[in-house]
């Protein structure tokens, strides 16, 4: 029995050391797994790393100078010093004036008012000068450039717009401004400006015109013994946009001068001028203003073909034209500022309207003298003493209803040329029977009036005095 318990034991004692190497192997196993997963891990990784960094050496685009921000010791202004100087003098203090270069970009033109007598321009203006206070080391000679926070702590040109209205610097999103600066102290400083200023402007030969307008830049504070200002690439400081255009003008020319302006109370000051020559476009105002005129005088001739009798058609439309004439002369001036002076348009216009004037007081005329014949003949025919031995011509109407034609000696009607014409034979008594019955010798004599002579007349006069007016119109101002 014994003998049988010592095997059991034994039996479970292989069986249990069995167990513990089996674990023990799984353990070591796993071990040495973990180690070569670690070995062979860190190879791949220093791998990659020393990719990255052939591949940074191997290519230049990748390659970026230290980000300088990141010291505390290189801020912009202990770079440039700035609290090392005093600002608010001008560079060069006390010694010669100080130059100070300028070029301009138009970006462009946006209005020209004749009413304000001004324009409106949005441009690029650009200064160079050289201050030694900001100049800074640099192994690579870069430049930096800066917005517009540290313009507010140096020195920086105190430039206006002479004769300017409004003006302003655009800040969207932030100011437009900019602010660069070499090694060896030469600065550039850039804005963005929109502004108003003045234009005056001559309308003698409005809308025939050419108007020449200039932008003018000064400095305020420093006369011409502390700062110099000129263009800095002479005429080609200039630069306008191709696109520039505008609706009543064409743009000839930009260009520039410098001249020195004197005030009296402060000296001499250098002013730089950016002149533009502006011609205004003319096909606008033929087909407003032009056409129309021409049109209402030559409207006011068909009443000159209509007969003098027909009061209801030629007085309306003699009243009709000259109201239309007064139409247009005022919309004319309601645009046009108040000058004291006569404008090329208006010569024309109060010429058509003396025109379509005339042709009324034409009519006027006709009608008038026409009535005044009629007294006469009624008159005269009142005073004969007799018409018994008279021919007598064909029923004849002396009310004014009467039809036109010649009357001939003995009092028959004829026509020449198929024309009518207002002729009347009225004969007169110049002697009457005196004594026992004795008739004296009577003598007749003719009167007359062709008032239908006056329009054929203007059919001719009008329209080749007003043709004459426009050929020497056109040829002076043209």
């Amino acid at each position: 029995m014994l003998t049988v318990h010592k095997m059991h034991f034994s039996i479970f004692l292989l069986l249990w050391g069995w167990v513990l190497c089996t674990e023990c192997r799984v353990y070591r196993q796993g071990k040495e797994i973990h180690e070569v997963y670690k070995k062979g891990s860190r190879p791949q990784r220093q791998r990659r790393e020393a990719h990255g960094e052939a591949h940074k050496q191997g290519s230049p685009i990748l390659k970026r100078s230290p980000d300088i921000t990141k010291s505390p010791l290189t801020k912009s202004e202990q770079l440039l010093r700035i609290d090392d100087h005093d600002f608010s003098m001008r560079p060069g203090f006390g010694g010669p004036a100080i130059p100070v270069g300028v070029d301009v970009q138009v970006e462009s033109l946006d209005s020209i008012s004749e009413v304000d007598m001004d324009f409106t321009m949005t441009l690029y203006l650009r200064h160079y000068w050289k201050d030694e206070r900001l100049s800074f080391p640099s192994s690579n000679n870069q430049s930096m450039t800066f917005d517009g926070r540290l313009v507010k702590k140096i020195w920086v040109p105190d430039m206006f717009f002479v004769h300017s209205k409004r003006s302003f610097i655009h800040d969207t999103t932030t100011d437009n401004v900019m602010l660069r600066v070499q090694p060896d102290g030469k600065v550039l400083y850039s804005l963005r400006v929109t502004v108003t200023a003045m234009c005056n402007m001559d309308f003698s030969r409005f809308p025939l015109d050419t108007q020449t307008c200039s932008l003018e830049i000064e400095s305020y504070a420093y006369t011409e013994d502390d700062l110099m200002l000129y263009w800095k690439n002479g005429n080609d400081s200039l630069k306008t946009d191709e696109r520039i255009s505008l609706s009543q003008f064409l743009i000839q020319e930009f260009h520039t001068t410098t001249k020195l302006a004197f005030y009296s109370s402060t000296g001499w000051y250098n002013r730089l001028y950016i002149n533009f020559t502006l011609r205004r476009h003319i096909f606008f105002f033929l087909l407003q203003t032009y056409f129309p005129a021409t049109l209402m005088v030559m409207l006011s001739w068909v009443s000159f073909w209509i007969d003098r009798r027909a009061v209801p058609a030629r007085v309306p439309l003699g009243i009709t034209t000259v109201l239309t004439m007064s139409t247009i002369i005022t919309g004319v001036n309601a645009s046009m500022p108040r000058v004291s002076y006569i404008k090329a348009v208006d010569i024309y216009l109060w010429v058509s309207f003396v025109f379509v004037f005339l042709s009324v007081l034409e009519y006027a005329a006709v009608n008038y003298l026409t009535t005044v014949q009629e007294r006469k003949e009624r008159k005269l025919r009142d005073k004969l003493p007799c018409a018994c031995s008279l021919p007598q011509p064909r029923a004849m109407m002396v009310d004014g209803s009467y039809n036109d034609g010649d009357v001939s000696e003995l009092g028959h009607y004829m026509s020449e040329n198929g024309d009518k014409q207002d002729r009347m034979m009225v004969q007169l008594a110049l002697g009457a029977e005196r004594g026992s019955g004795r008739r004296k010798s009577q003598r007749y004599s003719s009167m007359r009036i062709d008032t239908h002579a006056i329009d054929k007349y203007s059919r001719i006069i009008f329209p080749g005095a007003y043709i004459l007016f426009n050929l020497i119109y056109w040829s002076i101002f043209s």
